[in-house]
């Protein structure tokens, strides 16, 4: 082959190393890995979940930078550049490393296929152990059980929320996508659900495996009062916290999880009130109930499954009213749309849909027939794309107006691409 000279050739290239896009299993990139020796000698802490994953990994890393660790932070899909996703002490990757570690991984594959996302968990775990981390954080892509991240045993394992998505890969009900998420556990570690309601799939996995269980509610929480919060776990409480700079009520929930996961290291990897603070204060992550300054107002949100439309519906609600609420939505063509449009309905005067430039986007017009079909209350406006339906948003708001871009990663990363 002709070795990629540059970032984008190599990613151009890993698209067409694997048939499919998405091919869970384990055997191909364990036999990878161990081609390239990539054992870390540090901790691992693995996050999973339906939603609130990526919250938990930012808050953890802001959390352990504050405290002066070196920490290494994989985390997916990206917004707007692929580095987005491997960082070292806060700070993306550079190009020349990655494209390092891809050759190497390439080098050593030989026959075997790797999706893209297999080869950017190695090349992730190779460059925090070329960098010398201290501890790191990866999130799985998809699943649990059979994803790429789960080839590197946990020291901590966190499952954020369990909910309905990605049924053509991790199954229709609750219980079987738990027991999927449930697959990064390890025996004699810590296990920590964030869920309110603990699904039986995880409580008994948890007990096949011989991993300690930690349950929200049970054995951690959180108590909120007017501007601050308390946080109470296995080995004490820390009082008086500051909210997570993360926008939204549910995410002390997420920030419970991460100070439940920091719990569980503690003896390694002592942290300070000063540093739980900082981290919570300065802790930032694209996409989620994120509100662009300015006339009008612009909220993204990355919401793609029902269980997130209806957190970002109650974010809706407690913000002040406004005279009109405009929707840039559009969304991947295997997600529930129609429980995604039941769950913002109520908040939404005008629908501008448009497609998104990826082959697994839903045209225009079979966002218009869902939304017709949900008979929403709102207006439905059909655009050619993303920029095109924001553009006819600020032309057509009022400065006290509300735009929302909502729907999918790539509608999220087409909007802030426009804005710069």
């Amino acid at each position: 082959m002709t070795i990629p000279s540059n970032l984008p050739g190599w990613l151009a290239y890993l698209e067409t190393r694997h048939p499919k896009s998405i091919a869970l299993g384990l055997e191909r990139v364990e036999q990878v890995r161990q081609r390239l020796s990539l054992t870390p000698d540090f901790p691992v802490i693995v996050v999973g979940g339906t939603n609130g994953k990526g919250s938990v990994c930012a808050m953890l890393e802001s959390i352990l930078h504050a405290a002066g660790y070196r920490v290494g932070c994989y985390t997916s899909p990206h917004l707007l550049e692929y580095n987005e996703r491997v960082r070292v002490e806060k700070k993306q990757a550079g190009d020349a490393e990655l494209c390092k570690s891809f050759e190497l991984i390439e080098q050593a594959r030989g026959d075997t296929s790797l999706t893209y996302f297999e080869f950017g968990t190695l090349s992730a775990m190779h460059v925090f152990i070329a960098n010398k981390v201290e501890i790191a954080i990866l999130e799985v892509g998809l699943g649990g059980r059979l994803d790429a991240v789960n080839v590197f045993d946990s020291d901590c394992a966190v499952i954020a929320s369990v909910d309905i998505d990605h049924t053509e890969y991790l199954g229709d009900t609750r219980e079987q996508i738990a027991f999927e998420k449930a697959g990064i556990m390890r025996k004699g570690r810590v296990a920590i659900c964030a869920d309110q309601d603990v699904p039986h799939a995880i409580c008994s996995h948890a007990q096949q495996v011989g991993a300690e269980l930690w349950c929200m509610g049970r054995d951690f929480g959180f108590t909120p009062h007017q501007g601050q919060w308390d946080f109470h776990g296995k080995t004490g409480s820390r009082n008086a916290l500051p909210w997570p700079a993360l926008r939204g009520a549910y995410q002390l929930a997420n920030a419970s999880a991460a100070l439940a996961a920091l719990d569980a290291i503690r003896n390694r990897f002592p942290v300070s009130m000063e540093a739980v603070r900082r981290g919570l204060g300065e802790v930032q992550l694209a996409g989620r109930f994120q509100i662009v300054p300015g006339r009008p107002s612009l909220i993204l949100d990355v919401a793609h499954n029902p269980h997130a439309a209806r957190v970002l519906a109650n974010n809706l609600a407690a913000l002040p009213p406004c005279p009109h609420t405009w929707a840039v939505f559009s969304m991947l063509a295997d997600k529930d749309i129609g429980g995604v449009v039941e769950a913002l309905d109520p908040h939404i005067d005008t629908w501008l849909v448009g497609g998104l430039d990826t082959p697994r986007g839903t045209s225009p017009e079979r966002l218009e027939c869902v939304l017709e079909q949900s008979r929403v209350r709102g207006e439905i406006i059909i655009c050619k794309n993303i920029p095109d339906a924001l553009s006819y948003a600020y032309n057509a708001a009022g400065e006290n107006d509300r735009i929302l871009a909502f729907g999918s990663f790539y509608t999220v990363a087409e909007v802030m691409a426009v804005k710069g």
